[in-house]
């Protein structure tokens, strides 16, 4: 999955050590770019720590996810875990045509100086103008 949006903040890092050995986790914040943002946290572990401390609030970046929910002692954790960052630079915007102004119409004028109620009256007892 993909999510983009503008960096709000860095979260708290936190390491530690495990059976595993040592790990960092550091939380980024975002908020998407749609009609009602909302704001995200990713969690990025190992060698996304370091990729997340280089953005600063207000830039946007597109980042490849993944969601994973996990059980513990009856409750369940979701995770927001980016596996690829991009930083989304703004595409140039294609030249739109200049719209002319709309001009004001006139309606066109009769050109001789018969109204256009006397070609449709005819004497000749038939209503049909032609």
């Amino acid at each position: 999955m993909e999510i983009q949006g503008k960096v709000v903040r860095l979260g708290g890092l936190t390491e530690g050590t495990s059976a595993r050995g040592a790990w960092r986790k550091q939380e980024l914040i975002i908020e998407t770019i749609e009609q009602y943002p909302k704001q995200v946290c990713l969690v990025c572990w190992g060698d996304r720590v370091a990729e997340a401390q280089n953005f600063t609030p207000g830039q946007t970046i597109k980042a490849q996810i993944s969601i994973e929910s996990r059980e513990f002692n009856g409750k369940w954790y979701t995770d927001v875990r980016p596996f690829r960052f991009d930083l989304d630079t703004p595409q140039a915007q294609p030249m739109q045509p200049m719209m002319q102004q709309p001009q004001e119409f006139a309606a066109p004028q009769p050109q001789n100086n018969i109204p256009v109620t006397d070609y449709f009256e005819t004497d000749n007892g038939d209503d049909l103008p032609f």
